[in-house]
């Protein structure tokens, strides 16, 4: 199930989305406006839900969170954008991570 947080996250909707891909939860963060998406199978559905909801593409970097683990990672396809320094499916930039994080956790209770 994809989800749209622009306010903190219940822990009802982080079982809701955890529940797509056994535990591993995607995401898709807005690193200017702060809104994500948890869940749902692919990062390009997220994507396109928050350019509809007004963001910019530039903005938008994707990656997952494994809930048995508690890792975190930053690799999605959506992240391939030469034309902005990212020519990896991973984050480079580590003020990009950086700034990913600090917009997880203003909106989900995962120990990052």
């Amino acid at each position: 199930m994809l989800i749209l947080l622009d306010q903190r996250a219940t822990n009802q909707q982080i079982q809701q989305a955890a529940e797509d891909l056994d535990g591993y939860i995607k995401f898709v963060v807005d690193v200017e406006s702060g809104k994500l998406t948890i869940g749902g199978a692919r990062h390009v559905d997220g994507e396109q839900l928050l350019l509809q909801q007004g963001s910019q593409q530039k903005n938008l970097w994707g990656g997952g969170f494994d809930s048995d683990d508690e890792s975190l990672d930053f690799d999605s396809m959506i992240n391939i954008r030469p034309h902005d320094n990212n020519p990896s499916r991973e984050v480079i930039s580590l003020e990009t991570r950086g700034q990913i994080i600090v917009k997880l956790k203003e909106k989900l209770p995962w120990n990052i």
